[in-house]
């Protein structure tokens, strides 16, 4: 099992000292079981003598098994932590575009339900290399006993484990099926979660979303659960009475047919009752460790970046003066894989210091551009430059670092960081939230705001606080000012946009305000992916009326 493998490899020596703590509490356990048979059962007279050394055996069985179990426990949660702090880290290092590929919904239930799954699996791992370890060395002991019994034993025991597992196959199918399922009941949460006020108002939606989305999804859920709690149950029923019924043909052997005396039958019952309870932990554990798998599967379909340690800069790109997009193009790409909308190519020059203003109508790629010019997108073709250098990967986080942003659908943090990420400058945000008139609806514990009630433009005012802290050269906003009232939304063009750009930022922001074009430097638009600067008379004719040219 690949799973195991792998933690083989991250952990090969603290696994080969559990394994090794097994194999001495297995061992130990069928030495408790030959004491038993050689000074208890054969033992005439009071074993009064006996008992010391019997209850010392018990005493170090418990702490040795104990000790394992524990062992093993803590290097699968060792193990678990180191799983789930890569999946973070790789998620970090993902490109944007494969993560909008996959969705938020698959990544919280890779996150949370596989990450739970394998965790789930280590706990209950101990009981089954407790289960197998002691299956084998108990045959070894009865081999020693009673070679002949052993083989019919062996054959029992070995269509016991046959029908057991043709039963845990079946579980396993049906947990993937369940893990499948899992990742739909996911978007259909964040549908009803994100989607509450449009539920309410509509109730049409509400049902269809209930009765169509959610139902079919939670019934196949139910009905795979059930199937895989069904063929577990059975195969651990299964082989509960197969080791029942084991004693009945120990004792048939021996008393019916001759081969052992009463004593070698006592002992083989007492191991197989010994057996029972291992093994019956053992076929429970194995559906949680298949379950594991069908979770580690699921991880590496992900096909996320590359673990990397550690947070890469690049080389510093300090005292730039231009910045250019030459030839650059990027298309998206649809679910069936044929090619979709297409932005580009793009030719574009930014000079330090400037205010520029990029329109465009719904769906014409002003989205799109900005997240190639911020580096979140890689180009299909063409290149980046700065200063006429070009952005290969190894500057691209170093160019990265040249910008804060406030997108649409932006996330709001509840720290701010300044540059390089340490304290912010607090003169700074004093005067700022001052600016953003924030200053009696933002409360801070140090540099964790701690305000949640705030409505859509008091969040995007923010957002705007936070870029500011980091103090970045570029400062991309996109359609800020759209969630502020007309009031704030004058203050925000005419005053905070000249702060900004005498504070030393390069403001690079989509709008849709016609009646504020005047205050950009340049105006460019994007008209179906395309870019081109608007001058002259079209820049006058764009500063009159947007809405009515882009329409």
């Amino acid at each position: 099992m690949e799973l195991l493998r792998v933690v083989f490899r991250d952990y090969r020596w603290p696994f080969v000292g559990v394994m090794v703590l097994s194999l001495a509490s297995a061992g130990l356990g069928i030495g408790v079981i030959a004491f038993i048979n050689r000074r208890l059962i054969e033992t005439v007279g009071s074993p009064l003598h006996i008992l010391p050394q019997f209850l010392g055996l018990i005493v170090l069985l418990l702490l040795i098994t104990l000790g394992a179990q524990l062992a093993l426990t803590t290097l699968g949660h060792h193990f678990v932590h180191g799983l789930r702090g890569r999946l973070v880290k790789r998620i970090l290092d993902t490109d944007i575009e494969r993560l909008e590929q996959l969705g938020s919904a698959q990544l919280l239930a890779s996150l949370s339900s596989d990450v739970r799954n394998i965790t789930t699996a280590f706990v209950r791992l101990p009981e089954l290399v407790q289960g197998v370890i002691l299956t084998l060395l108990s045959a070894a002991y009865l081999a020693w006993l009673s070679p002949p019994m052993l083989a019919v034993v062996a054959a029992w025991i070995a269509l016991t484990i046959v029908g057991g597992w043709l039963l845990v196959r079946r579980v396993y199918r049906h947990l993937a099926e369940v893990r499948e399922t899992e990742d739909r009941l996911y978007q259909d949460y964040a549908g009803v979660i994100d989607g509450r006020k449009e539920l309410h108002l509509n109730r049409d939606r509400a049902r269809h979303l209930y009765e169509l989305v959610y139902e079919p999804d939670a019934r196949a859920y139910r009905h795979h659960i059930i199937r895989a709690d069904t063929y577990h149950l059975s195969a651990v029923n299964w082989s509960n009475i197969m080791m029942l019924g084991a004693i009945g043909v120990v004792f048939f052997l021996a008393n019916g047919l001759g081969w052992a005396n009463t004593n070698v039958a006592a002992t083989y019952s007492l191991v197989l009752l010994f057996l029972r309870t291992p093994l019956l932990q053992a076929v429970g554990a194995l559906p949680t460790l298949l379950s594991a798998q069908v979770a580690f599967d699921k991880l590496k379909r992900l096909t996320l970046a590359n673990h990397r340690s550690g947070f890469e800069s690049g080389p510093s790109l300090e005292a730039w003066q231009t910045l250019e997009l030459r030839g650059v193009t990027f298309q998206y790409t649809k679910h069936d894989g044929q090619a979709g909308f297409t932005v580009g190519p793009i030719d574009l020059t930014l000079r330090r210091g400037e205010r520029v203003f990029l329109i465009g109508g719904n769906g014409s790629g002003k989205s799109t551009l900005a997240k190639l010019l911020t580096g979140l997108y890689r180009p299909l073709a063409g290149e980046i430059r700065v200063d006429g250098r070009v952005i290969d990967e190894a500057r691209l986080p170093a160019y990265r670092r040249l910008f804060s942003a406030v997108f649409t659908d932006f996330h709001l943090f509840d720290r701010l960081l300044g540059p390089q990420g340490e304290r912010p400058d607090e003169s700074v945000i004093d005067a700022w939230l001052k600016r953003l008139k924030m200053q009696d609806k933002l409360h801070f514990d140090a540099d964790r705001v701690t305000s949640t009630q705030l409505s859509q433009g008091q969040r995007k005012r923010l957002a705007l606080l936070l870029a500011v802290a980091e103090q970045r050269d570029m400062l991309l906003l996109d359609e800020w000012a759209a969630d502020q009232d007309p009031v704030f939304r004058r203050v925000f063009y005419r005053e905070l946009l000249p702060l900004l750009q005498a504070a030393g930022h390069t403001v690079f922001a989509i709008s849709h305000d016609d009646t504020y074009f005047a205050h950009a430097d340049r105006l460019l638009e994007m008209r179906d992916g395309r870019l081109q600067e608007l001058t002259g008379e079209q820049r006058v004719q764009a500063s009159r009326d947007a809405v009515s040219r882009l329409g």
